[in-house]
């Protein structure tokens, strides 16, 4: 069934694409899509920004999922949830309260800080993870069983 949901993972960090490191959030999410069963784009790194807002606009559209990872945080260069606000039509903010609870429930106090935002643009449904890997894992917990049906909801499909 998901195969037919073509995915896209866009991750935010400035040295990550500048070749300082590699980034390994990215990644991850992207196989956990895969082995979930849905198609997915090969990652996109782009630098904190406006980078993030260019590759949103790209991805909207052509995408039925754009997971971002990075640039939720509180840092003057995070700006990840600012790049998204303006490209949402609607938001889902229970669902990025979810993800932070997550983590939370993981024994990680500082999920709280994410910023991250869930939405849907056009017929694409948005959602900013946090940039570390066990923020992405947490994440992945409480989206894998939902991506689907949302995506179906967006598509016109029953509850």
């Amino acid at each position: 069934m998901n195969e037919s949901i073509r995915a896209c993972v866009i991750t935010a960090s400035t040295r990550a694409a500048a070749g300082e490191y590699a980034d390994r959030s990215g990644p991850l999410l992207a196989d956990a899509l895969q082995d979930a069963g849905f198609e997915v784009a090969p990652v996109v790194v782009v630098a904190d920004g406006d980078p993030v807002g260019a590759a949103l606009r790209a991805a909207i559209g052509a995408f039925d999922i754009v997971l971002t990872t990075g640039g939720t945080g509180l840092s003057p260069a995070d700006a990840t949830p600012e790049q998204t606000r303006p490209l949402l039509d609607r938001e889902i903010p229970q669902l990025a309260t979810a993800i932070a609870q997550a983590g939370v429930a993981k024994g990680v106090p500082t999920a709280v800080l994410s910023r991250g935002l869930a939405g849907v643009a056009d017929q694409t449904l948005v959602i900013n993870l946090p940039g570390s890997r066990g923020g992405v894992r947490d994440a992945l917990e409480v989206l894998l069983p939902v991506l689907a049906h949302a995506v179906d909801q967006i598509r016109g499909g029953d509850h």
